[in-house]
């Protein structure tokens, strides 16, 4: 397997193909209304800090950190284009949002898993915290965190 290219999106150009993987997986797979998908957070600023994987000069995976309360960090937006899944890019994607956050000084990562991928999250040390799911987007989710 080619390897992955982990970018810190500093770049409009950058953030457009963080959005455009976002749409595809949420909007167009997860039928999640773009009003919902896409926020104040999408921008290039301090308050928020997107990465993009990049595999055989593709993009293949983006995710999102924004501040949270107690010093920790939010990973949200975390989506995998389809010919990429299955293939550990998820695994890459949230180790360097971890490393990214604790660059960043923050000791915490909180996420709203989807329940389907509530497995995946556990297996990379993430335990849920909320006491039965909730809906986002339409979407089932759990609340899970992990010390960083």
């Amino acid at each position: 397997m080619a390897a992955a290219v982990i970018i810190a999106v500093n770049s409009e150009e950058q953030l457009e193909k963080c959005l455009n993987i976002r749409k595809e997986v949420f909007v167009e797979e997860q039928k999640v209304p773009i009003d919902l998908e896409i926020d104040e957070y999408d921008v290039i600023s301090p308050d928020a800090v997107h990465v993009l994987i990049e595999m055989e000069g593709a993009a293949a995976a983006t995710g999102r950190i924004t501040y949270y309360k107690d010093n920790s960090a939010k990973m949200q937006r975390i989506a995998v284009r389809k010919p990429f899944r299955s293939k550990g890019v998820g695994k890459i994607l949230l180790l360097a949002m971890e490393e990214r956050a604790r660059e960043l000084g923050l000791t915490k990562s909180v996420l709203d898993a989807q329940c389907q991928a509530e497995g995946f999250y556990a297996k990379l040390g993430y335990e849920t915290i909320s006491t039965e799911p909730f809906y986002d987007a339409g979407i089932l989710h759990v609340r899970m965190e992990k010390p960083l």
